[in-house]
């Protein structure tokens, strides 16, 4: 991780012993008043939109959004894009509703464990805290012309009466308390004319977002240099367009102008030229999508401008994610860590349905894309916009080197193929990994990602190598696995070549792996995509594999019968194909059944031919 982090850590952990750190967090802030409603209303302080009555497009009121307001009707919230759980009127905002645990209110955000396995995984505490149900809320609001304004407004006091401020797990996380505050200025701009806007819910709004913007601003430097991904994008966006938004607080100029610096700093370093993302992380990438047509739009209202590398990196990542997308269904690879996050949920598209945020983005930067306009682009204001430039979906073979992405896509067909550098943290071992998508389905799929804190084996098979398309050392994975989100020996790609042949494309990488077993191990996979039929011919071959550890092949698929395939060694002997059950997790804590396929054998490579039926 490097002496950045190193120093970071220890001074941070020094700073929270001594209890110098927990001084920068007051408790109980005295209450001070810097707008007034009605001056506030009256500011020129431009959004996506001024006040409800100003939003202009049209449209029509779904089932699915009709089905989303009344389960929120009757307190029952959407967790991670797929889990329901009915919280009720009095929820106290601070309840784990997987485990019943309840934190501690009383005790400094400094003071809760985020990984106590008594808890379970705070996220259940965090999710509904975020505020991203407001928009659903909202979005009834315009389509159905019911007012919404006072549910809207009850359950942010009731989250503010139950959270002290730098108290409680709700402050525990910098970026829990950015997308608060996003949402919550979305809905303060939305009913700014509403009559349940009081002054007094207002004056606690506000002094509730002073305090939590100057939190994140205390604490940056954790998601700058100890977490840096992206957290920190999400953090240092919000400092700037709070600093926008919200003048008259005294503290807006130096929230502004750093969180401006630091934004640009984030993307440059975060972003890969070829529009990658460090994460390596589809659902990840899509969060930045979102946050960068925040920046991108909240910015031109003010007339300001990023430095041209925050331009260049958006458009790059607007290519890639468009690229790797699935033409049927807008689905991407479940590759990298996925949690379900769709911080702004302004369509009623399934939430791995990647097209709405895409098309957003798009529109931000006056590109045309090759999908349809959709209520994101509504509500953002940057629909009609005249088009500079224009992405389409290639055929073919494209290729991110610097990421090390490679796909192969047909008129029925999309190959996915990781194999990369690691010079950030890696979060799964999957290098070589391959996905195959036909005719909309995920034929062989990523295993996704479940819960981060979650017992050893769970958090050994999801993150590790077995629940993914490449192979294995006996049960060994490709890396060493370390504490929580750590891991050690890093893989990293030796080679990369790609050819065109006449009758397919074939793929050759490289990767050093294995490294903590013998430091000369290494993985070879060539993958030929044949042209003109659905069949894939991949080898395998493991340099330097001690004899005595098996190398196995996994792949992993919900649709086996569609599927015939078979493996050889290089002598010809056929290996037998062993079906097991399998794990994979489309949506973030909810662990689904599939067929786990693996080929076995001590020799040091495998000759495997896949073919549709």
């Amino acid at each position: 991780m490097g002496l950045r982090y190193i120093l970071f850590r220890v001074g941070f952990e020094i700073k929270k012993k001594t209890g110098f750190l927990k001084r920068k967090f007051p408790i109980n802030p005295q209450f001070k008043k810097h707008y007034n409603l009605e001056s506030w209303k009256t500011e020129n302080n431009p959004f996506f939109f001024q006040s409800k009555e100003q939003i202009i497009f049209n449209g029509k009121l779904s089932d699915i959004l009709s089905n989303e307001y009344n389960d929120l009707s009757n307190f029952s919230y959407t967790f991670f894009s797929s889990l329901s759980f009915k919280l009720g009127r009095d929820y106290d905002w601070v309840t784990n509703p997987d485990t019943g645990h309840k934190y501690d209110t009383d005790a400094h955000w400094l003071e809760i464990n985020d990984f106590d396995p008594k808890a379970g995984d705070i996220k259940y505490v965090w999710e509904p805290s975020r505020f991203s149900h407001l928009l659903t809320l909202i979005r009834y609001d315009k389509h159905s012309g019911i007012d919404c304004s006072k549910r809207v407004f009850e359950d942010i006091e009731s989250w503010i009466t139950a959270n002290k401020i730098n108290q409680g797990p709700n402050f525990k996380c910098s970026q829990e308390i950015s997308l608060r505050v996003m949402n919550w200025t979305f809905a303060l701009y939305y009913y700014k004319n509403s009559s349940n806007l009081t002054e007094e819910i207002f004056n606690k709004i506000q002094h509730h977002i002073y305090w939590q913007v100057e939190h994140v601003y205390q604490n940056i430097n954790f998601s700058r240099i100890a977490v840096r991904n992206n957290h920190a994008i999400t953090e240092t966006l919000l400092l700037y367009i709070a600093g926008l938004l919200y003048p008259k607080f005294p503290a807006s100029n130096k929230w502004k102008k750093d969180g401006k610096k630091w934004f640009e700093r984030e993307i440059a370093y975060q972003i890969y030229s070829d529009g990658s993302f460090l994460q390596f992380s589809m659902n990840y990438h899509r969060v930045v999508v979102q946050l960068l047509t925040w920046a991108l739009k909240i910015s031109s209202l003010y007339n300001e401008k990023f430095i041209s590398t925050v331009y260049e990196r958006a458009e790059s990542t607007l290519n890639f994610l468009t690229q790797h997308l699935d033409e049927k269904t807008g689905w991407l690879p479940n590759y990298g860590n996925n949690d379900g996050a769709l911080f702004f949920k302004l369509s009623d598209s399934h939430y791995r349905d990647y097209r709405p945020q895409l098309q957003a983005l798009a529109s931000a930067l006056n590109i045309n894309s090759p999908f349809e306009n959709t209520e994101d682009s509504s509500w953002y204001g940057i629909l009609n916009n005249a088009k500079d430039k224009s992405i389409t979906l290639s055929i073919g073979q494209s290729s991110f080197n610097e990421g090390g992405f490679y796909l192969y896509r047909s008129s029925e067909s999309l190959t996915f193929i990781r194999c990369g550098n690691h010079k950030d943290r890696p979060a799964q071992a999957d290098n070589l990994h391959l996905d195959l998508w036909h005719c909309g389905q995920n034929l062989l799929h990523d295993g996704g990602t479940y819960k981060y804190n979650v017992d050893v084996a769970n958090m050994k098979y999801f993150m590790g190598t077995e629940s993914h398309n490449t192979v294995m050392l006996e049960s060994f994975d490709q890396m060493d696995k370390g504490a929580r989100f750590i891991w050690y020996n890093w893989t990293q790609c030796a080679n990369v070549k790609t050819e065109e042949n006449l009758d397919f494309y074939l793929f050759e990488g490289k990767i050093n792996a294995f490294n903590y077993i013998d430091e000369k191990i290494t993985h070879k996979r060539k993958v030929k995509i044949f042209k003109n039929k659905p069949l894939w011919e991949i080898e395998d071959f493991i340099e330097n594999k001690p004899k005595d550890l098996a190398l196995n092949q996994m792949w992993h698929t919900k649709f086996p019968e569609k599927l015939k395939i078979t493996s050889t060694t290089k002598n010809g002997l056929e290996i037998n194909l062993v079906e097991s059950v399998g794990y994979f997790s489309s949506y973030y804590g909810i662990k689904e059944e599939c067929s786990q396929l693996k080929f076995s054998t001590l020799e040091d490579v495998l000759i495997t031919k896949i073919e549709i039926v």
